[in-house]
Formats: C-alpha cells, structure tokens, sequence
C-alpha cells in the first residue's frame, strides 16, 4: 500500500511545504485585506452597520421590531404554505409522469402477437404518438424558465376560464409544472439505469410491466436518484421567491414593503437570506440523514443470520441417531 501511496502521489518535501504554508498565509492576508477595504470601509461610510439601520431587526427594543418581524413572519409563512404544496405536487406529477414515459415505451418494444395485425398496430401506433407527445411536453417545460412558466400560468388560465380564486395555486402549478417535469426526468432516468436483469425478473415470477415498475424499478430509482431529488426539492423552495412576479406575498415581496419604509434593504436582504441558507442547509442534513438511514437498512438487510449450532449432550436421543444415519448414507 506504502508503495502505491509513492507512486500515485509524491508527499512534498520542507520547501515545498513553505511554500504552500506561506502562499495560504498570504492569500488569507489578501482576502481579509480585500473585505476590509472593498466591503467594509465602503459600508461603513455609508452608515450601513449603524443601529438605525439594524435596530429593525435585531434590537427588540426598537418601535418597528415586532412590526417588521411579523411581516416576515408572515412571507416565510406564505413561502412554507407554497414550498410544501409544490414539493407534493411535483413529486406526485413528476413520479406519475416519470412511470408513464417508462410504460410507454416498454409498450413501444412489444409486439402484441396475442391482438389481431390491425388492433395491435393501431395500439404500436398510439403508443408511439403519446410517446412523442409526452417527450415533447418535457423538452418545452425542461427549457422553459420556471419564472416564464409561472407567468403563463396566472395570466394564461384565467383567459381560459380557469379562475383558481387565490394567486397561491397558480404559482403553485408553475412551480409544479416545471419541477415535476424534472423530477420525472430523475426518476426514468434512474429506472432505465438499473441492470436490465431487473425487469427481466420481474418478467420470469409473471408480473407485468406496470407491477414491475411499480414494485421493483421505482422504489430502487427513489432510492439511487434521493440526492438529485433532495437537491431539486431544495430548487423548489428557493424558486417560490419568484411568487413576487404574480403578487403573491412570500417574503421577499414582505421584504420589499419593508424596505420602502424603513431604506436598508442591505441589512433586510441580509437577514432574509440567512434564513434562506438555513432552511436550506436543514433540508440538506435531512437528505443526508436519510441516505445514510437507507444505505444502512440495505447493508443490515444483506447481513445473514448467524446460525446458532445444537447444544452438545452427553447422548444423543433415538431421532438425532436416526438423523445423522440417514445423512450418512
């Protein structure tokens, strides 16, 4: 192992590491140098660390704390309320739209000899239409802004007739249109990268297409793509701020009202977008959590039972005598 670490990866020698200790020093240097004099002084001659500009939001005592904080308190309310509708939404369409696209072309593949030629090539010919139109859907939403999407969405369906009654679920259905598309797009993607023995299998015990991907090829995508869905989940929550286009009052459009009042939009962006980070970074450790709950129940699972050997007696009965005569033979 010593000798493969050698010839993979030369350890540095005491001037190369100078070299890197005083390089790090200085590019430390330089950044806390920069932060002060391109960040710092400028804010600061601009009064932008004083109270009256912070006071708002950190000092209880101020007139407008509590004010301002249940503005707030209500956008991230409304950004909960349309983050977790679109979240179910979109997994739900995404995963419908993602087992559809895997039937459609498992059907694509099958030649119906069991149907008559006119009935089976009518039904070859359905599914190659509906194939193309639902992978035509896909690129246009994939490519489509989701700003553009939800735009569409409150202008284009109440021209239609469509009056949802609350700008909450037209957002809402962009939100979900464009991340169910791509979470679909997750989910076919990892169910045709399972082995092909897969479906085979399901195939040789007599379930059909449908039973297969059901039972066997959706519940291992779920569990391969968890990532790439945690990480699209994390897109939806941040994409709800786009609300702001059709008027629907999440936080950051709280956060605009805020700011015409009291003009510090530096330091309410500031807050807001801690607050962004740590939801965020909640969600992230919740994915991780669960990937390491999930790889940990796979391994426990594979792991066989121990086999506990028969107690020694000093004789055996007349059936443990016959036992190992008969194996014995």
């Amino acid at each position: 192992m010593s000798n493969q670490t050698s010839v993979l990866y030369d350890a540095p020698g005491p001037r190369a590491r100078r070299i890197t200790i005083i390089s790090s020093v200085l590019a430390a240097v330089a950044a806390v140098a920069g932060a002060y004099f391109l960040v710092y002084r400028p804010l600061d001659e601009r009064e932008q660390f004083t109270m009256e500009k912070w006071g708002p939001l950190i000092d209880p005592g101020n007139e407008v704390f509590g004010q301002v904080w249940t503005q707030l308190g209500q956008g991230f309310q409304a950004t909960l309320i349309a983050a977790a509708l679109a979240i179910v939404s979109s997994l739900v369409f995404g995963t419908l739209l993602a087992i559809l696209r895997v039937q459609l072309k498992a059907l694509m593949r099958r030649r119906f000899t069991t149907l008559a030629p006119p009935v089976a090539l009518a039904v070859r010919g359905l599914s190659w239409v509906l194939n193309g139109v639902t992978k035509f859907f896909v690129e246009v939403f994939r490519g489509l802004p989701v700003v553009i999407t939800i735009f569409f969405c409150a202008s284009g369906l109440p021209v239609l007739g469509v009056d949802l009654g609350s700008i909450l679920w037209y957002l809402v259905i962009g939100l979900t249109i464009y991340n169910g598309v791509v979470i679909g797009e997750i989910l076919r993607s990892g169910m045709e990268g399972l082995p092909g023995g897969q479906r085979e299998a399901a195939d040789a015990i007599g379930l059909t297409s449908f039973q297969a991907t059901r039972m066997i090829l959706l519940p291992q995508a779920f569990r391969i793509m968890l990532p790439a869905l945690i990480s699209q989940l994390v897109v939806v929550f941040k994409d709800t701020s786009l609300g702001f286009i059709i008027s629907y009052e999440e936080v950051l459009r709280k956060s605009s009202f805020i700011i015409q009042v009291l003009d510090n939009p530096i330091q309410v962006y500031f807050v807001v977008g801690v607050i962004y980070i740590a939801v965020n970074y909640l969600l992230t450790k919740l994915a991780e959590y669960t990937q390491r709950r999930l790889a940990q129940g796979r391994r426990t699972a594979k792991k066989p039972e121990p086999t506990q050997a028969a107690p020694m007696t000093g004789s055996a009965t007349p059936q443990e005598t016959e036992a190992v005569a008969g194996t014995a033979t």
